[in-house]
């Protein structure tokens, strides 16, 4: 199964909100989705989920129009969407109907998804007298119980301990290994290096850069350079000197350093070795996911 979002646009009023946004994700896969508060992924989401319209462009699952009816989607919210004073139990089975999933199957699924997540002990108990992070894995069971073939998680490890993180990490990887269409939503770059090949940085309503992690890294590198030693201060005031060096500084492993378009690190290399500095290692310097997210996104486009 591939979904795909093509050219979609939207305004709210005269404030135009979405620019022709265009991705595609498969089964099987985690899509990275991500970008700055207020930069269109809510809405994104939420044209999937056909909960508004866009003004142009369309939402295709295998080459047509997605239909909620036929394709089953479920959405993990930042802000949770559950009923506090109801009894845990009770609210599953509620929207797994509101989902079309018959009582009994609703039953049978809640306390397969409950014990996975260990959480069998709490299914009579009212939401409000658990953990957030009791009830953040309740949110979780929601939003599996109806079977979804696309699964929209959106900040799915806000407030949770190691241990329950660890537990949805494996959840997750399930859900991929199923052939779920898994569409990631989070702040914590951590978590999306861990589950996605490939993502999607929106930016003031665009695209700002997408694909795989791995090609984005190695385009970026390109005149990122790393240099290891054991005197950072003496390699600092040699790679001052250096014509083509248009910024070095010192991060934890070594350091950073940014060359001019036009030079790579032989460029860097042959210069070093004209020099009288000791350098313990010299390689491209591969960024973060978070350093990538941050340039991509400090000024909207």
């Amino acid at each position: 199964m591939i979904l795909e979002v093509k050219d979609i646009t939207k305004n709210f009023g005269e404030k135009s909100v979405l620019k022709g946004i265009s991705f595609s994700a498969q089964s099987g896969e985690a899509l990275g989705l991500l970008g700055r508060n207020g930069a269109g992924k809510t809405t994104t989401i939420r044209i999937i989920m056909q909960l508004f319209p866009p003004n142009s462009g369309e939402v295709l699952v295998d080459g047509k129009p997605l239909s909620i009816r036929e394709i089953n989607v479920g959405y993990m919210p930042e802000e949770r969407g559950l009923y506090p004073k109801k009894k845990v139990m009770e609210q599953l089975i509620y929207f797994a109907e509101l989902k079309g999933v018959p009582k009994d199957v609703a039953i049978e699924r809640a306390n397969k998804l409950l014990s996975r997540l260990q959480m069998t002990e709490y299914k009579d108990a009212k939401l409000e007298t658990l953990s957030k992070g009791n009830q953040q894995k309740i949110q979780l069971v929601t939003t599996l119980i109806s079977n979804p073939d696309i699964v929209i998680l959106d900040e799915p490890f806000s407030g949770l301990d190691p241990v329950n993180a660890m537990l949805l990490k494996d959840v997750v990887r399930e859900l991929i290994a199923d052939g779920k269409i898994v569409i990631f939503s989070s702040h914590q770059m951590n978590y999306i290096e861990e589950f996605c090949n490939n993502i999607v940085i929106i930016n003031g309503g665009q695209i700002a850069v997408s694909g795989a992690i791995k090609d984005i890294k190695r385009s970026y590198t390109k005149n990122l350079v790393l240099v290891e030693s054991d005197d950072n201060e003496a390699v600092k005031t040699v790679l001052a000197s250096i014509d083509f060096v248009k910024d070095a500084t010192q991060i934890d492993s070594g350091i950073k350093v940014e060359l001019l378009d036009g030079h790579d690190i032989k460029n860097l290399m042959s210069e070093l070795s004209k020099l009288d500095v000791s350098i313990s290692g010299i390689s491209l310097y591969e960024p973060s996911l978070s350093e990538i997210f941050v340039d991509y996104t400090e000024v909207e486009s």
